[in-house]
């Protein structure tokens, strides 16, 4: 029997001989400090994606090698602890913890269980709807994942999928896709949106209408990549529902999980109905939904007022995921600081075949600019790479500024690691499944979008006089 190399081992010994490479002779056009910083972030990304170590751990070693090198200062390396998202993330922790403490999930899970558990493709396909739903109202997918994560594990563990099954599996990776991308579809639903339009705003003067860009982007960014989505968890995680539990909600399994105080459920519906509300109508007070979201953990972490208790805080609120997103966070701001977005996003720029007259081609290069910038600077860092280089694309392709703007939403929606969007990584561990287990649809999902989807896009586009 031939011999084989471990694939993940050669993967990272070859990202750390190329970091080493450039490290040492930083070929043109990089400086010394450039080519350093590009290497340890490709050992960082090669590690991330391949899971040969734990995601924290990658992030510690990005944090290690930039700050003992000098490669950045230690306040923009550790920004990403400072970012609005990190905290929203923890608070996630604390409220997905109540509704799981207080039964709420049990009893939500026990309300809807007979709309959607009459077959898999249903109970997939309802919490996708619902999902989709809630990105009407809430402008977090963070919060749109404490709500619904939980709810959704109440579910499978009502029809019988145990943790590990294929049937919770789909139920996790369905929730964390459907929380989060189909919002790339809203304006203010998301972070890489809400940075798109303020960097559009703040550079040409450029404001984005809702119902336009909810029309522009929804059809299939929004219902038909979800559908797709849909299809890709039926046949990766195919499952079969079983009889829902006769135990009431209240009962539970009870070696795993105590019986919920009297009155506890009502005091975290009540709490979370207002957390909801002020999520809901954040353009109207200006309060950030992270701000929000660590208010409500304060109110459910208070002695005889709140629910969670220190024991099952420090059990829920998993540091190791708060270290990999701040890390990927971190590993964003440090590329565009150190003008390697701007590189990546130049060299793209030069070696895609954009020409005045060829629309298509225009749309899917521009599009294809934005995926790969996003595999390098992080989802959210994208907008703040690419928004800069819209008027010299416009000229280029021949397209209106806007419709180039826009174009970058097709290819930051379209992710294909964890590591780029948080909110996965968030949802995936709410739910207590394995983050791998989500690559199994994002990389499909991705190649579907860029060779199916993204020309459906263009002739919606066209046929709405975009072109």
């Amino acid at each position: 029997m031939p011999f084989k190399l471990p694939l993940k081992p050669v993967m990272v010994a070859a990202a750390i001989l190329f970091a080493l490479a450039l490290a040492a002779f930083a070929p043109a056009p990089f400086d010394r400090p450039q080519a350093a910083t590009l290497g340890i972030v490709l050992i960082t990304l090669t590690l991330w994606a391949t899971s040969a170590v734990p995601n924290y751990l990658a992030a510690m070693i990005f944090f290690a090698v930039i700050l003992i090198l000098h490669l950045a200062k230690p306040e923009l390396v550790f920004s990403g602890f400072s970012s609005a998202a990190v905290w929203l993330i923890v608070s996630g922790f604390v409220i997905g913890s109540a509704i799981n403490l207080s039964g709420l999930g049990d009893r939500m899970a026990a309300a809807i269980a007979p709309a959607l558990t009459g077959s898999y493709l249903r109970l997939i396909g309802g919490l996708t709807l619902v999902a989709m739903l809630l990105g009407f109202l809430m402008p977090s997918s963070v919060g749109r994942a404490v709500a619904l994560v939980p709810i959704g594990m109440a579910l499978a563990e009502r029809v019988g999928f145990g943790p590990g099954s294929n049937g919770r599996i789909g139920i996790a990776v369905t929730l964390a896709i459907a929380c989060n991308m189909p919002s790339f579809a809203i304006l203010p639903s998301n972070i890489p949106n809400m940075v798109l339009s303020g960097a559009a705003e703040t550079i040409y003067g450029t404001r984005f209408g809702y119902l336009d860009y909810l029309m522009l982007h929804y059809p299939v960014l929004g219902i038909l990549k979800s559908a797709v989505v849909v299809a890709l968890v039926m046949k990766f995680f195919p499952a079969t529902v079983g009889e829902p539990l006769a135990t009431s909600p209240a009962e539970g399994p009870k070696e795993t999980k105590p019986a919920p105080k009297p009155g506890m459920a009502g005091r975290v519906t009540i709490i979370l109905l207002i957390t909801l509300a002020l999520w809901a109508t954040d353009k109207l007070h200006g309060i950030n939904p992270a701000w929000i979201g660590l208010a409500t953990a304060v109110v459910l972490l208070l002695p005889k007022i709140g629910v969670v208790p220190p024991p099952v805080f420090k059990a829920s609120a998993d540091f190791g995921t708060v270290l990999f997103v701040a890390g990927a966070l971190a590993l964003g701001a440090v590329v565009n600081t150190s003008g390697l977005g701007a590189m990546a996003g130049h060299w793209l720029e030069s070696a895609l075949p954009l020409e005045q007259g060829r629309d298509a081609m225009n749309f899917l290069s521009l599009t294809f600019m934005s995926f790969a910038t996003g595999l390098l600077a992080t989802v959210p860092g994208v907008p703040a790479v690419l928004t800069p280089m819209a008027q010299d694309l416009a000229t280029q392709t021949g397209f209106g500024l806007e419709t180039v703007l826009m174009t970058q939403v097709i290819g930051f929606s379209t992710v294909l690691f964890p590591y780029q969007v948080g909110p996965l990584v968030v949802a995936m561990q709410l739910s207590g499944e394995k983050l791998g287990h989500i690559v199994k649809v994002t990389i499909p999902l991705a190649a579907i979008t860029l060779v199916a989807l993204v020309p459906i896009d263009y002739l919606w586009w066209r046929l709405l006089g975009w072109f």
